[in-house]
């Protein structure tokens, strides 16, 4: 998401007219709605930047952050960000030896606080805005019956291709591209969907669901219909759900975002 977007969703969600953000932040309207759109010429000014982040709640600095962040040579943000994406799954790691690891009574290293310090406990559910994460695109998954499926290895450093997704906090977040029709008219084939391991499945979510048997996949809405059985629900009326025992299923990870070419595009 650029930050026009940003801009213009936070000006949605408080209510707020165009005329109104630009008479606050001494801006004309044209350039407010220039810069939401993203046919500005040139990037809006840090004292532009500065004057939004006040009229529309952000924080100080952070929209001339993404701003800056946006002005950074491809090759070198996409570096910054692959290393972020190490380092938030590495910090995953330590919490997990830490929760497990031994403690003692006594004295010697204090684990809670160090786990603190790894995850301070005042961070909350506060997320921070992002110009948008590289998510690797780790191969095909089937709208349709289970297929093998190669993971790669996620995250980040052997996919061969990546997608810049915005607000994506899960360091094992990956994509898939679509195959087949059976998820249609939500999803179409070539479409990229982009799937979170480590946000908890809810009966309903569409998912990227795979087998115990050959590491098999599939994508389809899923429902925890009793405690033993998974229903499969394609969204296209022409295919059956069909029923699991959960037993047969080792992941269910719910999509998150979904990118789709333009309709012009498909043809």
């Amino acid at each position: 998401m650029n930050i026009g977007a940003i801009i213009r969703r936070r000006r949605e969600e408080l209510g707020l007219t165009q005329d109104q953000v630009s008479e606050q932040a001494a801006i004309s309207k044209p350039y407010l709605s220039t810069i939401e759109t993203g046919r500005a010429k040139n990037p809006p000014t840090d004292g532009v930047l500065r004057a939004l982040e006040r009229v529309l709640g952000f924080g100080a600095g952070e929209l001339t952050k993404l701003a800056h962040l946006a002005r950074t040579p491809a090759d070198v943000r996409d570096e910054y960000e692959r290393k972020d994406a190490q380092i938030q799954k590495l910090r995953s790691v330590l919490r997990g030896l830490i929760s497990e690891g031994p403690r003692k009574p006594g004295g010697g290293v204090d684990l809670d606080a160090l786990a603190a310090e790894i995850e301070p406990e005042n961070a909350g559910n506060v997320r921070t805005l992002t110009a948008g994460a590289s998510v690797p695109i780790i191969n095909k998954v089937t709208a349709g019956y289970p297929r093998h499926f190669t993971d790669l290895d996620y995250p980040p450093s052997v996919a061969d291709e990546y997608i810049r997704c915005p607000d994506v906090h899960d360091a094992q977040a990956f994509a898939a591209r679509v195959v087949g029709d059976s998820m249609e008219p939500s999803y179409h084939e070539g479409d990229i969907v982009i799937f979170s391991p480590n946000t908890p499945a809810r009966s309903g979510d569409d998912c990227f669901i795979r087998f115990a048997e050959d590491a098999e996949t599939t994508f389809k809405r899923f429902y925890q219909d009793d405690e033993d059985t998974v229903r499969l629900q394609p969204l296209n009326d022409r295919y059956p759900s069909e029923l699991y025992p959960r037993e047969r299923i080792t992941g269910l990870w719910p999509a998150v975002f979904r990118v789709q070419p333009l309709e012009a595009g498909r043809r």
